[in-house]
């Protein structure tokens, strides 16, 4: 009898029974976390890194405020006798895609472009891949360029500017300008594309509205690099403002 009863209180049931107590609620944590990596793996598409070309979901695409310091240059309305031609280019102070602090304009101590893009325009679309091309192949050397992001609505094709841009390796820095264009109305812009060329001491020295084929770009740049006269092409194809 005192046998039976000593067996009886032997546990080696009740021990397997309460070590899977917490084994259970491990295994559904478990589960659970690899399902929360996951999801987060999915919306980031696997990569943390930010790009400073734009591109990123909190880029900036519209600008609350441009600062324009300087006379505003007159509207273009043709290469020929453009009245700008000898004035200085307005300071346009914004921010770029990432949020930081951006300048362009006035004397620099060498010679740029400002080149105003709407992500929607069909020639702009046109223009940039000439334009990468051109700086990849050294043709642009000796002269800044300056992108300023215009005309952008989140209702047109071809939007967020700050991911077309970064899908077409653009590698220059980008101007925000805001929804009523104040950085564009500074420089006379009247339609897309808009190029505007400065030289060392921040005179407007030509200004082109429409597709420039890259032959004539390149041209344009040696020429602006040089401190020549710029062979200004006709206007060509663009898009209305």
């Amino acid at each position: 009898m005192s046998a039976q009863k000593a067996q009886k209180r032997k546990p080696g049931p009740a021990v397997t029974r309460g070590g899977n107590k917490w084994l259970f609620p491990v295994v559904i944590g478990v589960i659970v976390l690899v399902g929360a990596v996951a999801v987060v793996f999915a919306a980031t598409g696997g990569d943390d890194s930010s790009s400073g070309g734009g591109g990123s979901t909190d880029a900036i695409e519209v600008s609350a405020e441009v600062s324009v310091d300087g006379d505003t240059l007159p509207d273009f309305t043709g290469a020929n006798r453009d009245p700008a031609v000898g004035m200085t280019a307005p300071v346009i102070g914004s921010v770029d895609f990432d949020g930081d602090s951006i300048q362009i304009g006035g004397a620099t101590g060498s010679p740029y472009a400002v080149v105003f893009l709407a992500h929607w325009c069909p020639h702009c679309q046109a223009e940039v891949p000439q334009l990468v091309a051109l700086a990849d192949n050294g043709q642009i050397e000796g002269v800044d360029v300056y992108g300023v992001a215009t005309g952008t609505s989140n209702q047109n094709p071809n939007y967020p500017p700050s991911e077309w841009l970064a899908r077409e390796d653009w590698p220059f820095p980008v101007l925000v300008d805001t929804a009523s264009g104040t950085a564009a109305n500074a420089y006379g812009l009247t339609g897309y594309p808009f190029m505007v060329f400065v030289d060392a001491e921040g005179k407007v020295v030509g200004r082109t509205s429409g597709e420039v084929g890259s032959d004539d770009l390149e041209t344009i740049f040696k020429a602006l690099a040089a401190g020549e006269t710029l062979p200004i092409p006709g206007a060509g194809a663009s898009s209305s403002r």
